[in-house]
Formats: structure tokens, C-alpha cells, sequence
């Protein structure tokens, strides 16, 4: 077909079209296909319908970049037209989350250990390459990149990641494809893990030439820079005596290095390992510090009310529920709690559950997550918001006088390598930035903006 008609003038754009439309029709099967399978919830052998759907799209993209540089011979048109038709699909949303979203999840489940996605490290570099490239039809790479943020951030942290060079490479990739900007954060968080590794050897060294200082229990601290992290809640939690000495005797270690850092402890990220003696036998918990703060609670007192947990460990209502219940009310039950139903409610008292036991010697009691999408994608839409400002007064301070319809298509331009800005919120800032004294309304025609330096 494609040596047939390119003899022809202008004879290449109808078949260019009807590419794209066969493409795009495709594409759109198969997002159609993981909507009724996420619908149906009928996972299948290969992992979630939105991971499954990721790795077809892949294919599709391989399959089709084929035919455009074997039998097109390379034709920017046909180029155009694949780009085009993937840039529809790849923007569908699927059982309520983004494809940006989709595919942060699937590079989370390639580089996590134990992922779904078992592949040799060969097999993972090409398919981080091709997610790079399916990146570039999403438009809004910010709130891929908020969520690979989050989940990058869990894989670390919890030493989920099974191998460093994979996420530099990503990282790598990311960087050439959007920028420094797009990665300076993530890159921040790898260089941090391994600057808390030495940390930790330096503490350890530290408390081996204080005796004295040894805090009485085994103390792993990993100190991260704020700008670089996603942001997290801290509480200030009501710590039990025996955490507490440790906080200061880490204290006293981090200040022998720098006078000039506040250390802010995330509690919510951090892990404890009690030990519960039941009377069968003893059994090492492994718990989250919130959750062990409540267990330890029951070494000074053999029942507790809610409201008495509550003021003692100074949280809010939301997060003590959830914790009660993960160890009251879900597979293990730690405490035991009157009356014995299966919500937590603010008259219940607990005790400590003495007939407990597993079979295991060591146990993980997992604490129920927390919804972030809708977090993300208000952290992004506050960030978009600033981006908007400062591209507005880039170009109106570059030029000084402009009108309405151009300043709001420069603005679209310089931002589209990002997101896909909404006309009305680029009018709602340019309002905002003339109150605020940056720009102001010409006084004849009231389509003309003026900088105001």
C-alpha cells in the first residue's frame, strides 16, 4: 500500500488516517476490555485487569512502531498518526483511576520485590523503556510522576526495591525523556537512602564507643531530607518511655554532626518489633510504632478505655480506630475488647489478649492502608497551580503587552510538556495574578494585558 500510493501527491494522508483510526480503535478495545474486567473484578492468572491492560498497550505500541518503521519506511506522517492515536487511549481513565496513575503501579510492581511481574533484569530494562515511551502519550506526567513519587518513596523505605541500578536506570530514562526537573526529587530520594545507610553505620559506631548511651533496644533511623519526599503527616504522638529514650539518644548522636537540622520523626512510616509474651508462648510481633505504642500501654495497666488510649497516646479519632481495630477486630487479635463486636466504638474498653496464640513464632499485624489517590491528585492540582502563575508572568514579563487568546495558548504550549492545562484555570490565575498586582487589564481594551514589574 505504502509504496503504491506514495508516488502519489498528498496520496500518503488518507492511508495515514485510516492507520490512525485502526490504532486508535484497538487501543480502545482494550481499555474497554480491563474496564468490564475491573468491573467484574475477575482477575486473571496475570495480575490486576489495569496491569494486564499496561502490558497489552506495550505490545499494541511494538506491534505498530513495526509496521511504521519496516513497511512506512520511517514516514514522519505514519509517525504522527501512531502518536496521535496512542495519545487517545492513553488518556482513558480505567475503573476510576488515571492512566498516569496505571502506569505508576505497573513500574511499582516490576521494581518491588516479590512483584508481579517475575522477569530477568534484561527483560525489566526493555519494559522500563517502553513505559518511558508510553509516558510520552499521558498528559499529565506530573500526576505520573506524584504517584511513581509515592510509591517509589514506599519502596524504598521499606526496602521493597529489589534492585538500586533498575530505579537508577528509571530514573535515567525519565530524565532524558522529561527533563531534569521531572526527576530531581526522585534522584534525591535514592542518593538520601544511601546517605541514611551511612548514618545508621555512624550511629551504630557511635553508641559502640557509648556504652553509656545505649538506649536498651536495637534503634534503626533513617534521616531523609524534606524537600525531596513526599509530604507526610506527623503527629505528635505521646511516645512510651522506652521510645522516647531512644529519640534522645539519637538526638544527641545527630547533633555531634550538625547544630543546624531539626530532626522531625515520622512515626507514621516506622516499624517496631515487640515482643508478646502469651501463655502459650512468646511471640515477636512486628507492628507499626503507632500500633506498638498501643501495645506497650498494656505493660502499666491490664484495661484500658477508648478515651483513656486516646488521651494517653494524644492521636485523633481516625487513626486510633484504625488502630484498635487492626488489633482487636481483624486476624490477630492482640487485645481483646468489650463488648465483642466487629466495629470500634468510643465506649469500648480492651485487655490484653493472654490466650493468644499462632503457630508462627513471628507475626506482621498489618495496619489498613490509607486511600492516597485522592491526596495525590490534590497535591498535584496545588502544584499546577503555581506552575500556571509562574508561566503566565514568564511570558508577560518577556513581553510585556499581550492579548488575552495569545498569553492563554503560550501558556498552554510552555506547559503541555507536563499537563494538559484547563483553559478556566489558566483564567481563574490570570485573575488572581491581577489582583495580586502582577499583571493589569489595558484601560481601553480590556483584552490587552499589561506587566506590571
Amino acid at each position: 500500500m505504502y509504496r503504491l500510493y506514495h508516488k502519489i501527491p498528498e496520496g500518503l494522508e488518507p492511508i495515514a488516517n485510516t492507520f490512525k483510526q485502526h490504532v486508535t480503535n484497538e487501543g480502545t478495545v482494550l481499555v474497554r476490555q480491563a474496564e468490564d474486567a475491573a468491573s467484574n473484578q475477575a482477575t486473571t492468572s496475570s495480575g490486576a485487569p489495569e496491569q494486564v491492560l499496561i502490558r497489552k498497550i506495550i505490545e499494541l505500541h511494538d506491534k505498530y512502531m513495526a509496521y511504521v518503521t519496516d513497511c512506512f519506511s520511517n514516514n514522519t506522517l505514519f509517525h504522527k498518526a501512531l502518536k496521535e492515536a496512542f495519545e487517545v487511549f492513553c488518556n482513558k481513565t480505567v475503573a476510576g483511576g488515571s492512566s498516569a496513575e496505571l502506569l505508576a503501579t505497573f513500574c511499582d510492581n516490576i521494581l518491588k520485590k516479590g512483584g508481579s511481574e517475575e522477569l530477568g533484569d534484561e527483560a525489566i530494562e526493555e519494559t522500563l523503556e517502553k513505559v518511558v515511551k508510553l509516558l510520552m502519550y499521558i498528559s499529565d506526567k506530573d500526576l505520573f510522576a506524584e504517584f511513581y513519587r509515592k510509591k517509589l518513596a514506599r519502596r524504598l523505605l521499606f526496602d521493597r526495591s529489589a534492585n538500586d541500578d533498575h530505579e537508577r536506570s528509571i530514573l535515567t530514562k525519565l530524565k532524558q525523556q522529561c527533563g531534569g526537573q521531572f526527576t530531581s526529587k526522585m534522584e534525591g530520594m535514592v542518593t538520601d537512602l544511601t546517605l541514611a545507610r551511612e548514618n545508621q553505620t555512624g550511629f551504630e559506631g557511635y553508641l559502640s564507643s557509648n556504652p553509656a548511651a545505649h538506649p536498651g533496644l536495637d534503634l534503626t533511623v533513617t534521616v531523609l531530607t524534606t524537600g525531596f519526599w513526599p509530604s507526610y503527616k506527623s503527629f505528635d504522638l505521646n511516645l512510651p518511655a522506652e521510645m522516647v529514650r531512644c529519640v534522645e539518644v539519637f538526638k544527641g548522636f545527630y547533633e555531634t554532626k550538625t547544630k543546624h537540622r531539626k530532626l522531625t520523626w515520622i512515626y507514621s512510616l516506622g516499624t517496631c518489633h515487640v515482643n508478646g509474651k502469651f501463655e502459650q508462648k512468646t511471640i515477636e510481633l512486628v507492628v507499626s510504632t503507632y500500633q506498638a505504642a498501643v501495645l506497650l500501654l498494656f505493660n502499666s495497666s491490664d484495661r484500658l478505655s477508648y478515651s483513656e488510649i486516646m488521651a494517653q497516646l494524644n492521636l485523633t479519632h481516625d487513626d486510633l480506630v484504625r488502630l484498635l481495630h487492626s488489633l482487636s477486630c481483624a486476624k490477630y487479635k492482640i487485645l481483646t475488647k468489650e463488648p465483642n463486636t466487629r466495629t470500634i466504638s468510643q465506649t469500648d474498653s480492651f485487655e490484653f489478649n493472654s490466650k493468644f496464640t499462632d503457630r508462627m513464632r513471628r507475626i506482621k499485624i498489618p495496619l489498613p492502608p490509607v486511600d492516597e489517590r485522592k491526596k495525590v491528585v490534590e497535591d498535584v492540582d496545588k502544584d499546577r497551580r503555581y506552575a500556571i502563575d509562574a508561566a503566565l508572568v514568564r511570558i508577560m514579563k518577556s513581553r510585556k503587552v499581550l492579548g488575552d487568546q495569545q498569553l492563554v495558548s503560550e501558556c498552554v504550549e510552555q506547559l503541555s510538556r507536563m499537563f494538559k492545562p484547563d483553559i478556566k484555570a489558566i483564567k481563574k490565575r490570570m485573575e488572581d495574578l491581577i489582583t495580586r498586582d502582577y499583571l493589569e487589564r489595558d484601560k481601553e481594551n480590556p483584552n490587552l494585558f499589561r506587566y506590571l514589574a
